[in-house]
């Protein structure tokens, strides 16, 4: 197998030589760079208190500090209970589903006694753990 590479020289224009920047001109583009920066670093910000979820609970804990005081440290208090319930809810709805098989909710009467031993408790126990919790986690420094 042959190829043939057919080579030509290419002779280009010199280049002009770059203009040397004057002082005036550097200083614009760093200014430029640093108020792109600033807007980066503006834009992250925003970005992250939009993203921070305790924000909410936290601005509440601030208006509510004089009349509730002890609220964030009993929400601490009760948290440890709550997710105790919830988690032993969880274990015997899991256990019982377990033992009961595949079939343990292969028709309507079955789903609606299941719903009714579990899906009330866990959904209320749930919610309030969804209450309670972002409290908790929300209260100043200071007090944790």
């Amino acid at each position: 197998m042959n190829n043939q590479f057919d080579v030509t020289s290419f002779s280009a224009l010199p280049a002009a030589p770059a203009r040397p920047a004057t002082p005036q001109v550097l200083a614009d583009l760093l200014q430029q760079i640093l108020e792109v920066q600033r807007q980066q670093l503006a834009h992250a910000q925003a970005v992250a208190a939009a993203q921070d979820g305790n924000a909410r609970w936290r601005a509440m804990l601030g208006r509510m500090c004089e009349q509730f005081p002890q609220l964030p440290d009993n929400c601490r208090t009760a948290l440890p209970v709550l997710e105790r319930a919830y988690g032993s809810l969880i274990i015997s709805m899991v256990d019982e589903l377990a033992n009961e098989g595949e079939d343990a909710l292969d028709n309507d009467f079955a789903v609606q006694e299941f719903l009714d031993r579990f899906g009330m408790r866990l959904g209320q126990l749930g919610g309030i753990l969804n209450v309670v919790a972002p409290l908790a986690d929300a209260a100043p420094a200071e007090q944790k």
